[in-house]
């Protein structure tokens, strides 16, 4: 049972317009439910939600509305949300809160396809937010100032609203949002099999995803993946995250979900590393919305379970160029691991101190640079680019007990973001290891 603000919000409602005695046509419409409510009985805290849209609908015919053929502006007028379909009302009242602002809307009717259309064109802001508050159920499509909604539980429609609600409450919860799209992206990851010299269908996977986000791809002779991204003159960056896992994903497993923690029910998980993947591809997805000038390079890497060996034996003239490299395959949150037990440096200090400048700047001040263990980072080091490891959110990888904080993998693609964001990285000339 959702709690009343809740409740009320997902139908463009709000409690608190009442003790302020704001005369709109929500006021109204909730004064009559409420007067319904004690009519029969019943109450919001125990109201199941299906009963309460029956409500919302006697109380609208109760009250006196502009009619359906009248055109409402609503910079100048009261939103009519009597005369609104029951299931698109909420949706319609936030959006104009958060200044998208409708001429009129329909729910569909239950026949999947919900409409709104627009005062004016969607911003580049606003489609971005529109998109984030998409609950997974809804797909979307905008043409000039029309928002299609395509649905197969009408239900979703209310989802919507509570999220457009959320946002208006808290812009903050927009980071939210995003996070838990990432993690569907996430978990379609970590059902793909891959173990080490079987990393077949995971790169499969992975060369149809990058040849609609990249300019370039190849697959070299040791079986990596390879890949690159134009975004204007600047400096070379190589992405890397390996597609081997250190055993095979259980068939018959399922992930459970503990707030924003993955597990899984039977064997590995499997986020190590299919969550530095899903960063990766977060990044490439989202690049336009960054200042970023380079070029991006992708290395997804095989068999580096099993002691590096895909990264060992890369093609070296793909790398030729790269002036700087992040790897994302370091368990837990928020570490910048420059160097092999503070043994083998990854890159000069100066390197290490751009992340966590970068995270000051994403406001995540506590990514800290620190010693780790062996990975991809040591070898592309040991070729000359100053490398970093980043924690990728996973823990107790290699066990039954492997799990993954979404949300931290999610600030994980924040970091990088702000790294490329902020061109932190130069194309100079910078003091390289040995080989």
């Amino acid at each position: 049972m959702k709690n009343q603000e809740i409740l009320l919000a997902r139908h463009g409602l709000m409690k608190k317009d009442l003790a302020e005695k704001k005369e709109t046509f929500g006021t109204k419409l909730l004064s009559e439910t409420l007067n319904l409510m004690v009519k029969y009985g019943q109450s919001l805290d125990t109201l199941p939600e299906k009963e309460f849209i029956t409500l919302l609908k006697e109380a609208s015919r109760i009250v006196d509305g502009p009619g359906r053929e009248m055109l409402i502006n609503p910079l100048y007028s009261d939103l009519p949300l009597t005369m609104m379909d029951p299931y698109i009302r909420g949706m319609v009242c936030w959006m104009n809160e958060l200044g998208i602002y409708s001429i009129c809307s329909c729910d569909g009717h239950g026949n999947g396809r919900a409409r709104i259309d627009l005062l004016k064109h969607l911003s580049f802001s606003q489609m971005k937010l529109i998109k984030t508050a998409a609950p997974v159920g809804i797909r979307l499509k905008i043409e000039r100032k029309s928002v299609f909604l395509y649905y197969k539980r009408i239900g979703s429609l209310l989802d919507f609203a509570e999220n457009l609600y959320r946002v208006f409450k808290s812009p903050e919860y927009l980071k939210d949002l995003e996070a838990f799209h990432f993690k569907h992206r996430v978990i379609e990851l970590l059902n793909i099999p891959g173990v080490s010299q079987d990393e077949r269908k995971i790169r499969l996977y992975l060369k149809n995803r990058l040849s609609q986000v990249t300019d370039y791809m190849y697959l070299d002779r040791k079986g990596n993946l390879l890949a690159y991204k134009y975004c204007g003159d600047g400096p070379t960056i190589l992405l890397s995250a390996h597609m081997d896992t250190v055993e095979e994903i259980a068939l018959d497993r399922e992930i459970i979900e503990e707030g924003t923690i993955l597990k899984s029910s039977k064997g590995i998980l499997g986020a190590d590393d299919r969550a530095g993947i899903a960063v990766i591809l977060e990044l490439l997805a989202n690049i336009q919305q960054t200042h970023f000038n380079g070029t991006i390079k992708i290395a997804f890497t095989v068999e580096e379970e099993i002691g590096c060996i895909g990264s060992q034996n890369i093609d070296r003239d793909f790398l030729e160029d790269v002036d700087g490299a992040i790897v994302i395959d370091r368990r837990g949150e928020r570490d910048i691991v420059t160097s092999f037990a503070n043994i083998v440096p990854f890159c000069p200090d100066e390197y290490g101190q751009l992340f966590e400048k970068a995270g000051q700047l994403a406001g995540m001040e506590d990514w800290k640079m620190t010693p780790g263990g062996l990975s991809d980072a040591k070898v592309f080091a040991e070729f000359g680019i100053p490398s970093v490891n980043l924690s990728a959110g996973y823990y107790h990888e290699h066990t039954d007990r492997e799990s993954l904080n979404y949300k931290a993998a999610f600030e994980t693609y924040q970091l990088v973001k702000s790294v490329l964001h902020n061109q932190l990285i130069k194309r100079v000339e910078m003091p390289l290891l040995k080989n």
